[in-house]
């Protein structure tokens, strides 16, 4: 554990307990916020105006996802073993979850490679989406599962991701296409 991640930890979770109606909110945002973004991601791959368009965006999107969360994230896991902060620190999490590995956070690598592709379907909803991912990684570490390094080389992992299945993707004609 490094000092960042502890002091950081610290202040973020430190809020958690003081209020039922904060907890709550914390609760919502670090378990459900998710499912929204999923929501506009597929209603703004499903609104494109052709179904080249579709196919493009649906493919950059989910290949980024895989690659990110399903092959990076857990390669990383196989090699290193973080353990979660209610783990080591002996606190109780918001949130029922295993003591599993938390480095980097899945959730992240996921949802920030789901904003990033967004972004380049429709720019204005895809910072939207980034700054709703970024709110799911505070609240991950509100509620007491993760660090915030877990979050941050989660966020970064997703990034990549986007950028590498956008580059290998073969569609170059349909690379160039505008937002609406």
């Amino acid at each position: 554990m490094h000092a960042f991640d502890l002091v950081i930890f610290q202040f973020i979770n430190g809020l958690a307990g003081k209020f039922k109606i904060f907890d709550l909110f914390g609760i919502f945002l670090a378990n459900y916020l998710g499912y929204f973004l999923i929501f506009l991601a597929v209603l703004l791959i499903l609104t494109r105006k052709n179904w080249q368009q579709r196919f493009y965006f649906f493919s950059l999107t989910t290949l980024s996802i895989i690659l990110a969360r399903g092959i990076i994230t857990e390669i990383i896991r196989f090699f290193y073993s973080r353990p979660r902060p209610f783990s080591i620190l002996q606190i109780e999490p918001l949130i029922s979850h295993s003591a599993g590995n938390s480095f980097p956070s899945g959730h992240m690598t996921f949802y920030f490679a789901l904003a990033f592709a967004v972004f380049f379907i429709h720019k204005r909803w895809g910072w939207r989406l980034i700054g709703a991912a970024f709110i799911i990684g505070l609240a991950r570490i509100f509620v007491g599962i993760h660090w915030p390094l877990d979050i941050i080389v989660g966020a970064i992992i997703g990034i990549i991701s986007v950028l590498i299945i956008k580059k290998l993707l073969p569609l170059p004609s349909l690379q160039k296409i505008k937002n609406p």
